[in-house]
């Protein structure tokens, strides 16, 4: 098996393992995982296809397995499964174990900061096309959320982000070469800041915020659709 393959299947083990633990019982939740990471794979595999075609980024052949579909290594649409199911394990294990939401009375305001932050970036680098893009599209996603969808999950879904930020930094290095002479992932630094965490690009952070958030966003609208449809069935069992 390829370094990247191995990288996707130690991200998602523990996750998977600890899925079944009888407290967190997450494979109850599979059925609102899976339609998530689907729906977010549907934004982000022609993103990523895009990109890869404009040499944006790339893939080192020596760390791949050498089977394609379309122009992505069969490794980089499994890493649109490992991610999203790890985190989206962390936030329901957090929700188990942490009942109280203390981000949740400043989340909107962190909201509105980072979401014009990132559009400032933005408009400064209209021609990193790797910032500009990732940053715009955020922002624009996050303002949804604060006027639009008017979402009360964000405090939680911030403090799964912060936290998994240390696994990410791992996981990400390992991509970017922080542990080898070459990296998994290259990128054209003409096309962002050139600011890198370690070995990291600072785009990469955002670019998971997006696709975190796309994650939870799915899962937790489907979520909360079985709940109304539940309650709607006790209210009519009831009368």
């Amino acid at each position: 098996m390829s370094y990247y393959f191995w990288i996707n299947l130690l991200a998602i083990s523990v996750p998977f393992i600890a899925g079944f633990d009888k407290r967190l019982k997450f494979y109850r939740n599979w059925k609102y995982l899976f339609p998530a990471m689907l729906g977010t794979m549907l934004v982000f595999i022609p993103w990523d296809m895009l990109k890869t075609s404009l040499e944006v980024w790339g893939f080192n052949p020596v760390h791949l397995q050498g089977v394609y579909l379309v122009n992505l290594p069969v490794e980089e649409w499994l890493f649109f499964i490992a991610i999203p199911y790890a985190c989206l394990f962390t936030y329901h294990a957090f929700e188990y174990l942490i009942p109280k939401d203390y981000l949740g009375p400043y989340a909107n305001r962190l909201t509105g900061v980072i979401a014009l932050t990132l559009l400032i970036i933005a408009a400064i680098n209209p021609d990193r096309w790797y910032t500009f893009i990732t940053f715009v599209l955020t922002s624009i996603f996050l303002t949804l959320h604060l006027l639009v969808f008017k979402s009360r999950y964000l405090g939680r879904f911030y403090v799964m982000y912060f936290a998994t930020l240390i696994p990410f930094f791992i996981v990400n290095g390992a991509l970017t070469g922080m542990f080898t002479s070459e990296p998994v992932v290259w990128y054209d630094n003409t096309r962002n800041l050139g600011v890198r965490m370690g070995t990291i690009p600072v785009e990469d952070a955002v670019y998971g915020l997006f696709m975190l958030l796309m994650n939870t966003t799915i899962y937790e609208w489907l979520r909360g659709r079985d709940r109304r449809k539940n309650q709607a069935v006790n209210i009519t069992e009831q009368q």
